[in-house]
């Protein structure tokens, strides 16, 4: 190993220090600190981001990176750390443009930000965040003028979550989903769907939470390597493939949000896991690419959690914590968990109406950044969407745009995600069973670990060392398409309702 290798690799375990502290800040924040001591984690949190910033832009570094990508030293390089390099000196020369006062600036913005949206979401009130939406607004366009100058600001922004994908693919393939599932959703609409109340039944979040520990151990969330908490939005975080933590939110009349909350994070923290470990403490490790992480916990979540054969081998553990599920037949609970209905919250979507709730904010955001429409008209122009592509109007902002926690750290761009993560889903079902038994007999069967063993090897392994249409072309070997999971769509809900 060269010097000036033994040197980038002493100084990556200084900045890793600095970002430890800043994770472990960032979950006591959501988690645990309370209101009157959310103004000392803050100052803390942007000291540390600042230091860690300034060793992210510093000279020392700059002149190890341009010596490790002379060909003489890179050549001598594996793979792993050729990959390091040449991210560490992309994120190097956009990151150094970015004046350290307003780097400082934005990071304290951000948690300010994030703490009045709590405040404004539990009051329902629109007009205590929508100050801090704007700066939020201000800020990350400035910030991506130094980072992408002369580059169309919200594609740059798409580019920092899906590296290689625009607006222009992200049209295309949301369009080939308009078009085939309004028509389903409209069919799906005529048929009568009664409202099922044992399913609002009082459900002890004591007893939620033991159901959430019993599915993350059956889809195969390591408890000696993870830990959960309670938090106002769902979210999982890492430190390292030893260290990852999932949040849920429990509502006592509402128990099937955290089922499918514990599922989804599962999926995410099953990811974080399962790199090659070889990556922690380096920008190869979790997953930069938030498509790619929100397939997998939307793969666990819908294409797994909402397929009956998945219950049968733990429906009766459930009866056992949640005993009103022992009422319920599971042929009755197939039929909720898949219940197409215009929904006002995201997060509780069926996974069929969720595409237009991710549309709607890839919209929203389009019309910020590149319609320049006011903050104080988002509210109503997030309503107008609503109806349009749900045909409901939320009554208040906490049903309404006040409900995710994105904007609030400037998380533009974001969204996409989601969906893009649901397409290539119906990609990886399609590679999966062309490899492996039906999906639905290996659930059926309680061989749930080999669907996991798969994405592991497939996807979870390589961290963040392969792009989107990398990993794409290597687990299903062609290009990006939505048609997989409009044929997954199509087939499940012809099914169950009879179309």
């Amino acid at each position: 190993m060269s010097r000036r290798l033994d040197d980038f690799k002493q100084y990556l375990e200084k900045m890793q220090q600095y970002e430890h502290v800043i994770t472990l800040l960032n979950w006591d924040i959501w988690t645990k600190t309370p209101k009157l001591g959310q103004a000392a984690h803050i100052d803390a949190l942007t000291h540390f981001s600042a230091e860690k910033f300034a060793m992210s832009t510093a000279e020392e570094l700059g002149d190890m990176l341009d010596g490790l990508a002379a060909p003489e030293e890179y050549n001598a390089l594996d793979d792993t750390w050729r990959f390091i390099v040449r991210r560490m000196k992309r994120d190097f020369d956009r990151n150094r443009r970015i004046p350290s006062d307003l780097y400082e600036s934005f990071v304290r913005a951000k948690a300010e930000s994030g703490a009045a949206w709590e405040e404004a979401k539990k009051a329902s009130d629109f007009s205590v965040y929508a100050p801090h939406l704007q700066k939020m607004i201000d800020m990350q366009r400035e910030v991506t003028g130094y980072t992408d100058p002369g580059r169309e600001v919200y594609d740059a922004m798409l580019d920092e979550f899906e590296e290689g994908m625009d607006s222009a693919d992200i049209d295309r393939l949301f369009e080939d989903l308009k078009r085939e599932l309004i028509p389903l959703i409209q069919k799906i609409s005529a048929v009568e769907q009664p409202e099922d109340e044992r399913f609002q039944k009082y459900a002890d979040v004591d007893a939620q939470k033991q159901v959430q520990w019993m599915l993350l151990d059956y889809i195969g969330f390591r408890r000696d390597a993870g830990a959960v908490d309670e938090t106002e939005h769902p979210f999982t975080l890492s430190f390292s493939t030893m260290d990852v933590r999932v949040a849920n939110h429990y509502y006592e009349h509402d128990p099937l949000s955290a089922i499918f909350s514990a599922i989804h994070e599962g999926g995410h923290g099953i990811f974080d896991q399962n790199v090659n470990p070889a990556y922690d403490q380096t920008v190869a490790g979790s997953c930069c690419y938030m498509g790619i992480h929100e397939s997998q916990s939307r793969f666990y979540e819908n294409i797994l959690g909402r397929n009956k054969n998945f219950w049968i081998p733990v429906y009766d553990k459930l009866g056992e914590l949640l005993p009103q599920f022992r009422e319920i037949s599971l042929d009755d609970f197939y039929r909720e968990i898949n219940h197409v209905k215009s929904s006002f919250i995201r997060t509780d979507a069926d996974e069929l109406t969720y595409c237009f709730h991710i549309i709607l904010r890839y919209e929203m955001e389009k019309a910020i950044f590149r319609g320049h429409v006011p903050v104080e008209e988002l509210p109503a122009l997030w309503n107008k969407k609503m109806q349009e592509y749900l045909r409901i109007t939320p009554e208040n902002d906490r049903e309404g745009i006040l409900q995710d926690i994105h904007w609030s750290d400037a998380s533009f761009g974001y969204f996409p995600s989601y969906l893009l993560g649901s397409i290539y889903d119906g990609m990886y079902l399609e590679a999966m069973e062309k490899e492996m038994e039906p999906v639905d007999e290996l659930l059926a069967e309680g061989r749930i670990s080999e669907i996991t063993k798969w994405l592991n090897e497939k996807i979870h392994w390589y961290g963040s060392t392969r792009k989107l249409k990398e990993v794409i072309q290597a687990v299903c070997g062609r290009e990006v398409s939505a048609q997989p999971l409009i044929r997954y769509f199509k087939k499940k809900y012809t099914e169950i309702y009879g179309l």
